[in-house]
Order: C-alpha cells, then sequence, then structure tokens
C-alpha cells in the first residue's frame, strides 16, 4: 500500500536518540496505529510494548531480534515482525525510510 486514506495524523514528532531516528503516528479509523518514520545511519536499541511489524521503504540495516544470536541484513522492500515485550537493535548502514505497525 503506498498510500494511507481516512486516518488522523498526530502532528507532535517522535523523536529518538538526538534525532537519530524520527517519526510520526497515523492513526486508522479503526483504531490501529502505525508510525512513518526516518532512521539515519547509526546503532539502535528499542523496547516493545506491543507486537512490531517493521517495513523498510527504503535504506539498509542489520537487526539482531529477540532470542537470536545473529544479526540479519534488511532492506528496502523487506519486513521484520517483533514480538511484544521484546528487546530488538538495528545497526542502520544507509538512510532508511520505515513503516511500523502494531500488531
Amino acid at each position: 500500500m503506498a498510500e494511507f486514506q481516512n486516518v488522523n495524523v498526530v502532528k507532535k514528532a517522535n523523536i529518538y536518540f538526538d534525532g537519530g531516528v524520527t517519526s510520526r503516528t497515523v492513526i486508522f479509523p479503526d483504531g490501529s496505529r502505525k508510525t512513518l518514520g526516518i532512521m539515519m545511519p547509526g546503532e539502535y536499541g528499542f523496547n516493545t510494548g506491543s507486537a512490531e511489524l517493521m517495513e523498510i521503504l527504503s535504506g539498509e540495516l542489520t537487526v539482531l531480534l529477540p532470542g537470536s544470536s545473529e544479526w540479519v541484513a534488511v532492506k528496502g522492500g523487506e519486513a521484520f515482525e517483533v514480538p511484544e515485550n521484546a528487546s530488538f537493535k538495528m545497526k542502520v548502514t544507509a538512510v532508511t525510510d520505515y513503516c511500523c505497525s502494531f500488531l
């Protein structure tokens, strides 16, 4: 899906890691939400409350998912899931455009 229709967007940005990761929250009519954002090159760690689907729209990174000891390469057009109440790490190697869906 290239665009979302009939949604609300929260004006205030989500800014993490001194601006290395930024996003905006999109709220759908059914109450579900996603964030659309940009990650600059760097290393980042995140914690989840709910399960997440991370769609990488463009860019490149490696991700270390919970319970794994291997970093996995992910690039534009690919996605990965993270379980609820978990931690994961990313090494972003190129400016990365992403869409995070909260499952």
